[in-house]
């Protein structure tokens, strides 16, 4: 019987005697959850100071709104640990929040407007200020209400020991930065080739709030007063309904090598968009966004998955890829499970690892934007049929590609949906844990 390419490798590592090497990396979550008050209405109250200061904590800060938390774990040697210690932090959140509760899911409660979506705030240093304006930014390009979709990153990195492992058994004689950039950038592309299959697994958004269309046609079916639903759908928060945006609908961003994604990048934050420039960057000495390019900073680039490197005080991402080589993959199309007290649970961790590593594998070519296997897991991922070779989307409308500064792109159409369930107050077993805010540092 004819074996595969990484049944060959995973057998060669048996026989080093190194498949240890695969249970020995590193991951960590990053959860979202607004603030919500007991009739379930985003809060309106400023970010909590018991919580400690949004920009200098390590582990709870705010993401877009001053009511969206976002809570973070270190890097940790096991699943088990990293949800622990994500529980441990809901706890401490709840003492500190008073009759407010987190909200389960990533579509927001109520919704009354832009308005009742507060920015969050930073302080009036200089980087609180770049921070805010950012957010400002994102508020004009593409609407406050979109940018409190809440969502689940995990973050995951292969063991060091790994990469001389895998060096050896694939003959690869290149350096061993440049072995490691190389398998993270396959799992890049194989994650963009295979990553349906976790919005068809774990999707956790099929339904958004009517008050959050304000009026529009979305197409989809409704339930009650105060609810539509897609009735295939998996998760309307990754799909053209949910967190999706015009101007980046055919931006392309390469990684077939590291050269190419920093590159890609930096054109998009030099390449001006004309509706952002319409908008103004500062009128009447108030300041509505960093930049009218396509992206203001990195971080504007919404991919299901991304590369990363732990970037020094001041520094650009795609510098501290360039400098340091990829130190880990943020896998960010994870939805809040309301199944889950922490909104995500041992299981979904375990099975984004084993795809992840999987993925390391070089069984992919090089990456074209040809794949739309997501796009139809995220409305159609339900129905009947569905995960069948009859929807594999090799024949799915293909998008416009925009390369910066080498290709024409067009636009294509996006909006913003939200979901109402109902929240259940958590109550974790682990114990309470609690930090002091650091002193210096900022996060990104």
């Amino acid at each position: 019987m004819k074996t595969s390419v990484m049944d060959e490798r995973l057998a060669a590592l048996a026989r080093a005697g190194q498949t240890p090497v695969l249970q020995s990396g590193l991951r960590g979550i990053e959860k979202e959850s607004l603030r919500v008050t007991p009739e379930g209405y985003i809060s309106a109250s400023p970010h909590p100071a018991g919580l400690g200061a949004a920009m200098t904590h390590q582990w709870v800060t705010t993401d877009f709104s001053e009511a969206l938390l976002e809570l973070i774990t270190p890097p940790m040697a096991s699943n088990w640990e990293a949800l622990n210690f994500l529980c441990e932090l809901h706890r401490f959140v709840y003492e500190q929040i008073g009759d407010e509760l987190l909200w389960s899911t990533s579509m927001p409660c109520r919704i009354k407007g832009d308005s009742s979506v507060p920015i969050a705030r930073y302080g009036n240093s200089n980087v609180g200020r770049m921070k805010e304006i950012y957010r400002r930014g994102l508020a004009q390009r593409y609407g406050r209400v979109m940018q409190a979709i809440a969502g689940v990153h995990f973050n995951y990195s292969v063991a060091e020991a790994f990469w001389p492992v895998f060096r050896e058994i694939t003959g690869n004689r290149a350096e061993l930065r440049s072995v490691r950039d190389d398998g993270y950038l396959a799992l890049l592309r194989n994650y963009r080739r295979y990553g349906w299959i976790v919005l068809y697994l774990f999707g956790a958004s099929p339904a958004v709030c009517r008050s959050f269309l304000c009026g529009r046609d979305s197409g989809l079916e409704t339930m009650g007063d105060a609810t539509v639903y897609g009735r295939h759908a998996t998760t309307l928060r990754l799909s053209d309904l949910g967190y999706r945006n015009e101007s980046q609908a055919g931006l392309y961003v390469g990684m077939n090598s590291l050269a190419e994604y920093t590159e890609d990048l930096d054109a998009a934050i030099l390449t001006p968009y004309p509706p952002y420039e319409s908008m103004g960057t500062v009128v009447d000495g108030d300041w509505r966004q960093l930049s009218t390019s396509i992206l203001q900073i990195e971080n504007e680039y919404y991919g299901h998955i991304r590369p990363k490197q732990v970037a020094h005080s001041g520094e650009r991402p795609t510098h501290a890829l360039e400098r340091r080589g990829i130190a880990y993959v943020e896998v960010r199309a994870l939805d809040v499970s309301p199944a889950d007290p922490a909104g995500i649970s041992q299981n979904e961790m375990r099975f984004i690892e084993a795809l992840l590593l999987y993925s390391c594998y070089p069984t992919v070519l090089r990456w074209t934007m040809r794949k739309r296997a997501s796009a139809t897991a995220c409305m159609f991922g339900s129905r009947p049929g569905a995960g069948s070779p009859d929807w594999n989307c090799e024949s799915a409308p293909k998008p416009a590609v925009f390369r910066p500064g080498r290709r024409k792109f067009s636009i294509g159409s996006g909006l913003s949906a939200r979901s109402s369930t109902r929240t259940n107050r958590m109550i974790p077993t682990a114990r309470l844990w609690k930090r002091s805010t650091r002193k210096s540092g900022t996060r990104r």
